[in-house]
Formats: structure tokens, sequence, C-alpha cells
């Protein structure tokens, strides 16, 4: 069977960027739905379109195909005080936005004796990709997966 829409994709995958440095060695494989229901980067998508199980491919992702572009006003100065005692570069905290809206995810940057340095962008943001994958499986999608525009895990419990 060929990849199509409303077929359910299993990809076995790695990520690395364009120096060949791993950035995601795809420990799970990813199941999703195809046919722009947004399950996985349009331009994989594209790729992966007629495709069959057992083929193999790599797509490069420009940052406007993966995680955007970099963002300069995404990175904050914050006072010190503001958080807690035991923290260190690279840590990760999320932080509700004014608007109520989801919380946006923000990595320790540089931390000075009174400012704190935090970066709202995506650790990957502003990087080119290179995501090498294999098809590991191609099904059609139950009709309750179409309705609901995602993979439903086997024996997974349905909505009400």
């Amino acid at each position: 069977m060929q990849v199509g829409k409303d077929s359910v994709v299993t990809l076995s995958y790695r990520v690395t960027d364009l120096q060949g440095n791993l950035v995601d060695e795809g420990s799970e494989p990813l199941v999703y739905l195809h046919g722009g229901y947004g399950g996985i980067f349009a331009k994989i998508e594209e790729a992966l379109q007629g495709k069959s199980a057992g083929e193999h491919f790599d797509v490069k992702l420009e940052p406007d195909d993966a995680f955007g572009d970099y963002d300069a006003e995404l990175v904050m100065v914050e006072p010190r005080s503001l958080f807690p005692e035991n923290i260190e570069v690279g840590m990760q905290f999320e932080r509700a936005t004014e608007e109520g809206d989801d919380d946006e995810l923000f990595t320790i940057t540089d931390i000075a004796e009174d400012k704190v340095v935090v970066d709202g962008n995506h650790p990957l943001a502003g990087m080119a990709l290179m995501f090498s994958c294999t098809i590991a499986d191609v099904r059609e999608a139950s009709a309750e997966e179409i309705s609901h525009g995602h993979v439903h895990a086997p024996g997974e419990h349905h909505h009400h």
C-alpha cells in the first residue's frame, strides 16, 4: 500500500543538523495520519506521498519548514530574584502568557549575578535539519481516526 490521504504511516527516523550532529535519534517510531492533519511537518508529508513501506528517504528541512526562524524578541533578561535558587543554564520552564494562552517554553541560556537570560525560541529554531526516515508501515486509517484527525493506538479508549 502506498502513502496517501487518510493512511496511517509509521516512520523509523532520525534527525541531524546539516553538520551531521544528532538532534533526535527517534527512539520511538513516529506514527501519524497522512493527509494534511498536521501530524508531521508538511514538507515531510509531501515527500512521503505515494511512497511504500520499506522505502527510505532524506528530507532537508529549512527553518521555515521545521521550527521556524530564530526570533530575538523571545530572548528576555529577567531579575534573578524571580527564579528559584537551584537554576542552571539549559533548564527549561513554562510560563503562561499574559493572554492566558498555552504556556510558552523558555530555556535559561545565561545566569549572571542578578540577571537571568531566558530564551523562548524552540531549541531547534533557526536550524536547518536533515530528516532521515524509513517507512516501517502503511495502513488505511479507520473512519474514527479520520474523523478525529489523529491516530489511535491499538486498544486505545474511544473518546466520547
